[in-house]
């Protein structure tokens, strides 16, 4: 019987935007394995786990809770990719896909935090 989380689109969401994420930061010089690239890939993990993690939850209240921290980590690998940009780690471009991918994620995010607590 698989987990509640897999029936979850916004959790396969997650899982292709940590793809995306991690693509991105693997070209990102050795000097940011400690710092920004860590903190992007702990963030964008940080937001598929959390999506499992509050599914697993006996309320929507504690669910909700859960999706709202998956929405700060999309916000943090957003707000990241600004500053990978800004150091030349990753091109124009990618800043673009990373930040689109980012607001496509937190919108679906919040479009279902609407119907749990309905």
């Amino acid at each position: 019987m698989p987990f509640r989380f897999e029936s979850l689109e916004i959790w396969h969401m997650a899982r292709g935007y940590s793809r995306t994420v991690y693509c991105a930061t693997a070209k990102f010089p050795r000097h940011e394995d400690y710092g920004l690239r860590s903190q992007m890939n702990r963030a964008v993990n940080s937001i598929g786990l959390n999506i499992a993690e509050g599914s697993a939850k006996g309320s929507s209240k504690a669910f909700d809770y859960h999706l709202e921290v998956a929405i700060g980590s999309t916000f943090e690998v957003a707000a990241a990719s600004l500053l990978a940009a800004d150091n030349a780690y990753i091109s124009s471009e990618e800043h673009k896909e990373l930040y689109a991918e980012g607001q496509k994620l937190a919108r679906s995010i919040n479009a279902f935090r609407n119907t749990l607590l309905q």
